[in-house]
C-alpha cells in the first residue's frame, strides 16, 4: 500500500483535471484554427462540412405502398409486422392495383 492519503489523492485528481482542462483548452484551439484555415482555403461551406439530417446509416429507401385499408385509406408496404387491419385475412383484397395507385 501506498502513504499516500485519501486527501492527498483528490487534491492529485483535482490538479490533473485542470492540466487536462488547459491541455484540451490549447489543442481545441489549434485544431479550431485549422479547421478554419481548411474551410478558408477550399471555399467550402456549412452544407459541404456538416451533412443535414440523419447520417445515411441505417436509412432505407422508401418503399411503395402495395396494400390499402379502403375504410381508412392506410396503406402497408408489405415489410415489417403487419398492420391490424390486415392481420388474418386476405391480403389479395387488399392489393393496390397499378392503375388504381393515387397520383
Amino acid at each position: 500500500m501506498t502513504d499516500t492519503s485519501y486527501k492527498e489523492l483528490l487534491a492529485q485528481r483535482d490538479a490533473l483535471e485542470k492540466q487536462i482542462a488547459a491541455a484540451r483548452a490549447q489543442e481545441l484551439s489549434g485544431a479550431i484554427e485549422t479547421a478554419r484555415k481548411l474551410i478558408a482555403e477550399f471555399g467550402l461551406t456549412q452544407a459541404d462540412v456538416f451533412t443535414q439530417g440523419r447520417s445515411s446509416r441505417g436509412q432505407r429507401p422508401s418503399v411503395a405502398p402495395k396494400y390499402r385499408d379502403p375504410a381508412t385509406g392506410a396503406t402497408w408496404s408489405g415489410r415489417g409486422l403487419p398492420p391490424k387491419w390486415i392481420s388474418g385475412k386476405d391480403r389479395a383484397e387488399f392489393a393496390i392495383q397499378a392503375d388504381n395507385v393515387p397520383a
